[in-house]
């Protein structure tokens, strides 16, 4: 992988193997459908998409793709998150199994809304 900051999520997927690029993919296509008014950005040296703040961030590791949908986030979908490993603000979903993408896109229409009622 290139230690390189990148400048934007393509080239952060880009630095990636092919499977890792494969699963970016998917989570910035789905977090893209739950929110297609967030601007993707790199906040952090990762995947950010932003609206009116940071909405969820998300990035490659050597065993998971990091979920960080802050800790409003992951408090709404504990009882959801059971099977994952999880701190205050972040999940961490297996390399070796399906993504959740069902379960993505309602954390992500959920930071929406939050987003959108303050």
């Amino acid at each position: 992988m290139n230690r390189k900051m990148p400048i934007d999520i393509d080239g952060y997927i880009a630095r990636h193997s092919k499977e890792d690029q494969r699963l970016l993919r998917q989570m910035r296509a789905t977090i893209g459908k739950a929110a297609p008014e967030a601007i993707e950005k790199i906040s952090y040296g990762i995947p950010t998409f932003y609206l009116n703040g940071n909405l969820v961030h998300f990035a490659a590791f050597r065993n998971h793709i990091g979920f960080y949908p802050t800790s409003s986030g992951i408090a709404a979908f504990k009882g959801q998150l059971g099977p994952y490993k999880s701190s205050k603000g972040a999940v961490q979903f297996p390399k070796d199994e399906p993504l959740p993408l069902a379960l993505v896109t309602r954390i992500v229409k959920f930071r929406v809304k939050e987003i959108r009622d303050k």
